[in-house]
């Protein structure tokens, strides 16, 4: 596989290695190693109940942490396949930069960071390296998954100087402004590739929005035109789903052309040379970032804000809240596990410590569960 590489690809026979030293694996890679470690986690099966736009249980349709994390990583590694990199670190990071997401989608992480503003508050990006550093348990040997260096770079999207500062060899490139891998890079487009497009998808399903209302967007116009042309007689269900391939197809397109030019300019002879790099080598190109950015702003005011889906907000607020605050005033409410964990953590560094176990407890939880708990309370 190694021959396949671009010169500028992750090598798994280079990495940079894990926290804790382990005998190299047998029958696959480093980088298949922490692929398999991540979906065998409990953090990566509940992601199956957590939200990506709608709450869970208002269909069993539309998208969810889990299957969002599937298609990134389907996008991604078709576009590592094409340029030389590395699939099974597009993989691992795809499939793992979510595990931190609270229950509620970014709805949940505004109200958990807003909980935890005096005690370190709390980024989601932060809260997957925590999980796959600290909070998984299944191995004997060391905390958390152990996974290599190159994945955990990738899990770590964004970070805020301040924590970065606390990360060591991981945070440096936040604050030296350097890259990531091209791996890395290419988990993040395709994040955010697959969310827009499905979250169209999920939006139209769901009857929130309507073609009509996007026709007014240059980049779906052109799509829907072309399908309509082409396939006049099927049905509205058919044209949601062609349009939003057609649209994924294209972007992919873009992404493939631009990230090649731009990797054929630079033209780096190492991944660690792509890494000390002001700029990025994957994105797209001008206009069609701008095209993006319409998307994005529609979805911004016409879903994201719709009046059923800022209900789910609302209630997404009063319950983390909830629950943080009968947790950080009485650990017992936790189970057991998390309880001594709190007070333990609040002994030994106060009260920010033993809210930071609150805030993993509630990050941990399903929609479901959390509706749950916050009903028995």
């Amino acid at each position: 596989m190694e021959q396949l590489l671009a010169k500028y690809a992750a090598n798994p026979l280079q990495t940079r290695g894990r926290k804790h030293v382990e005998s190299p694996p047998t029958g696959r890679s480093e980088f298949q190693r922490d692929r398999d470690r991540v979906i065998h986690s409990a953090a990566f099966r509940r992601l199956v109940y957590k939200t990506q736009v709608f709450v869970n249980h208002e269909g069993d349709l539309y998208r969810t942490r889990l299957t969002h994390s599937l298609e990134v990583a389907q996008i991604a590694r078709t576009i590592a396949r094409t340029m030389s990199l590395n699939e099974d670190l597009v993989e691992a990071i795809s499939l793992s930069h979510d595990l931190g997401h609270t229950p509620f989608g970014h709805a949940g992480q505004d109200s958990l960071n807003t909980c935890m503003q005096n005690y370190g508050g709390f980024e989601h990006n932060i809260q997957s390296l925590r999980v796959v550093e600290v909070l998984e348990n299944r191995y004997v040997d060391f905390k958390g998954l152990n996974l290599t260096f190159e994945t955990r770079e990738g899990i770590l999207k964004h970070c805020s100087l301040k924590n970065a500062a606390t990360l060591g060899k991981l945070g440096m490139r936040f604050i030296k402004r350097h890259q990531p891998s091209l791996e890395a890079q290419l988990a993040n487009v395709a994040d955010e590739i697959a969310y827009n497009n499905h979250d169209v998808d999920d939006g139209l399903r769901s009857g929130l929005i309507n073609l009509e209302q996007l026709t007014n967007i240059p980049f779906f116009c052109e799509q829907l035109e072309r399908v309509r042309s082409s396939y006049p007689n099927i049905s509205k269900t058919q044209t949601n789903h062609e349009i939003v391939r057609r649209m994924i197809n294209v972007s992919i397109t873009d992404l493939l052309s631009t990230s090649q030019q731009m990797v054929n300019r630079i033209d780096p002879s190492s991944a660690d040379e792509v890494r000390a790099l002001e700029k990025p080598l994957i994105g797209f190109s001008e206009p069609f970032i701008e095209g993006q950015l319409a998307v994005k702003r529609f979805l911004s005011e016409a879903l994201y804000r719709h009046p059923r889906v800022q209900r789910m907000t609302e209630q997404a607020t009063e319950v983390v809240t909830a629950l943080f605050d009968a947790f950080i005033e009485k650990y017992d409410g936790m189970p057991d596990e998390h309880a001594q964990l709190a007070r333990q953590s609040h002994k030994e560094t106060g009260i920010a410590g033993g809210a930071r176990i609150v805030a993993d407890y509630i990050a941990g939880m399903t929609d479901r569960f959390a509706l749950q708990t916050y009903e028995e309370l």
